[in-house]
């Protein structure tokens, strides 16, 4: 019964089948059009744009922190030395990141702390996908990589890239909380998933 239920999942949602390396390119994809969304907007829109990338910053990476680098550091030779490359730069974005939380977008220092956050951003996604994406895809099993997958989606689903249509306003739709609570309850999600699925390749 519960292939079955898989299948229709799948069937009504194209991405339901979509492995954790597809999924989190994708993401970046996504993280990259709303570094230009909140540099090509102003005022509220410009508002808007950096909330929900702020959003998708802080669940993305703590997708990753949870489920994409621990397995990693086992998986492949020199996993460990990759990660604690891809933690060094995720902790400076981070710190970027903090930064521009706490000023107006429409300071004139925001615009080009943004475009320094927006470039070290592309650069960790880069050497993520050449580094470490690649080498998880040849040393996983297709199993391994869609269970891993269903984690990151359960923590997709806290940071929509639009706004809820019955959202009053783009802040009340940012945020449930501050971005640490924020982080916490992704990690619950995920965890939630990962405990369901403790063991794809048996």
């Amino acid at each position: 019964m519960k292939d079955v239920q898989d299948d229709e999942k799948q069937a009504g949602d194209p991405a339901a089948g979509e492995d954790v390396v597809a999924l989190l390119v994708r993401q970046h994809g996504q993280i990259h059009s709303l570094f230009d969304e909140v540099r090509l907007s102003d005022g509220e829109d410009r508002k808007d744009a950096f909330q929900r990338l702020v959003r998708l910053l802080a669940v993305h990476e703590t997708a990753e922190e949870e489920v994409v680098h621990p397995y990693a550091r086992g998986a492949f030779d020199g996993g460990d030395d990759v990660v604690q490359e891809r933690l060094a730069e995720e902790n400076a974005a981070k710190e970027m990141l903090t930064s521009l939380e706490g000023m107006d977008t429409g300071d004139p220092k925001f615009m080009p702390m943004l475009l320094s956050l927006r470039d070290a951003v592309l650069v960790h996604a880069r050497a993520e996908e050449r580094y470490e994406f690649a080498q998880l895809r040849r040393h996983s099993s297709p199993a391994r990589l869609i269970t891993m997958a269903k984690a990151v989606r359960a923590a997709e689903k806290m940071a929509p890239t639009h706004p809820h249509p019955s959202a009053e306003s783009a802040s009340a739709n940012m945020m449930l909380g501050p971005m640490a609570a924020l982080v916490d309850r992704t990690r619950d999600a995920i965890r939630g998933v990962m405990d369901k699925d403790s063991d794809p390749d048996a």
